[in-house]
């Protein structure tokens, strides 16, 4: 028994340990530039208009304050010479859970969800870890906004209030763009692998059953307290049915995750029923309901692009061609990542935007589908997701298309703040790249 526990102390060690090295301490946050701004030379991508070739955009004080061609001063700015290249908005992922989680092993840094079913009042932007080696990774791919969404856990159903976070930052305060944004349900789904085991398959769905009968429940409750706050008979506060009062008076949407058409169906006709603002995050199949969904103008977020169709019987492009089929029919939509698809990739957010792109979407509006699209679903259209006056200097420079693997960034800034576009992924490539020239496998770079 000793030996045991010194082994399991040394896995749980050594667990810490990765945990601690993996954390993001060479990055450092800059100030905002201390006058304007101007990049000149490039293409510019609005995303709202037509790009400007051979264009300029000024920011100051964080914020864009000209976008065009010469007409655009240069007076009193730094001038960044960006010839034959191109700027766009910061890419926006709408579905992740940046900050927090860092080593999915090692529980100490995982901080995604709450014990029970229910949980409202839980706020993601004071868990959120700034130093988080995600971040400075998925930054470095252009994706300079993302939506840090709670999880579900084993037996959640109502998970609490996402956040829209600037991936820069010293503490969670500066990263925070808005908070919240909206509040998260998890659909307990009756769709169950045909491939496990009889009893596994039941209880699957009981557990998906009593998930669901927590959900009624929970709305049952919090309409009851609503009605007692408001004929003043509530002597004690509850902050789980305070949290769900702006999402029943309408005030706040509310994000309903959900894949398969079952599960589509009964979160729209759930939504139905109580008035909520409903968002289809995940929408594995929306394709199927789609003319309903345009219907009732319930906005999608894709929840990823590189998956498997649900059903056998479904062509192999299903998924690929889901945001053509919802924009052939007017859906309001949005590309993300999906959650569960190791964390780390939340970076490859433009390559999922690209494949619904091969696969029958326009390619203007594939990559509205990651900058402006997202953040009008999200409530920060007036900030952020495109290259306007007035809006967030939150932009990066590239020498091609965001959308093709091969472009990577040579410049961002985050609220007019230059970013560090260096990673533990880059950081990687230059030591590899240095010993192929020690071993004179290449030539040297010169670096």
């Amino acid at each position: 028994m000793p030996k045991a526990r010194h082994l399991l102390l040394g896995a749980a060690f050594a667990l810490l340990a990765q945990a601690a090295s993996a954390q993001n301490v060479f990055t450092v946050t800059r100030p905002v530039e201390a006058g304007p701004v101007v990049i000149t030379g490039a293409t510019i991508h609005p995303v709202s208009r037509a790009p400007i070739p051979d264009g300029r955009i000024r920011f100051e004080a964080g914020k864009i304050t000209a976008v065009g061609g010469a007409e655009v001063s240069t007076a009193g700015a730094r001038v960044i010479e960006a010839r034959d290249q191109h700027v766009y908005p910061g890419l926006i992922n709408a579905n992740t859970v940046m900050g927090l989680v860092e080593v999915s092993a090692a529980r100490p840094t995982v901080d995604i969800a709450e014990v029970g079913p229910v949980n409202p009042n839980t706020r993601v932007a004071i868990a959120l870890n700034p130093d988080s080696e995600m971040i400075p990774v998925t930054r470095a791919n252009g994706v300079l906004v993302a939506l840090s969404v709670p999880q579900p856990g084993a037996t959640g159903v109502v998970t609490g209030q996402s956040a829209l976070v600037g991936l820069d930052g010293w503490t969670w305060e500066e990263m925070t763009i808005k908070t919240p944004i909206g509040l998260h349900i998890h659909w307990p789904s009756l769709l169950v692998p045909d491939f496990l085991p009889e009893p596994l398959v039941e209880q699957s769905r009981k557990a998906q059953r009593d998930k669901r009968e927590a959900l009624v429940a929970a709305m049952r409750d919090a309409l009851a307290w609503r009605e007692a706050d408001r004929g003043g008979r509530v002597r004690q506060p509850d902050l789980r049915w305070q949290a769900m009062r702006p999402v029943l008076d309408g005030q706040m949407p509310a994000f309903i995750h959900a894949d398969d058409l079952e599960s589509i169906q009964s979160a729209l006709a759930f939504a139905a029923e109580h008035g909520l603002r409903m968002v289809l995050v995940g929408g594995l199949e929306a394709w199927r309901v789609a003319p309903l969904l345009a219907a009732r103008r319930v906005p999608v977020i894709v929840g990823g692009i590189h998956r498997l169709p649900l059903r056998r019987s479904d062509p192999f492009d299903a998924v690929f061609a889901n945001p053509a089929r919802l924009a052939a029919v007017g859906v309001p939509f949005a590309i993300a990542t999906q959650t569960g698809d190791f964390e780390w990739n939340a970076r490859n957010l433009p390559y999922h935007a690209a494949t619904a792109a091969a696969y029958g979407l326009d390619r203007g509006a594939a990559l509205r589908a990651i900058t402006l699209s997202a953040a009008e679903i999200l409530g920060v259209a007036d900030r952020l997701g495109s290259l306007d006056v007035g809006k967030d200097a939150t932009l990066f420079v590239t020498r091609g298309d965001p959308l093709d693997i091969r472009t990577d960034p040579t410049l961002a800034f985050i609220g007019g703040r230059e970013v560090d576009l260096r990673s533990r992924h880059t950081m990687l490539n230059e030591k590899y790249l240095r010993r192929l020239e020690q071993t004179g496998k290449i030539a040297p770079t010169g670096r």
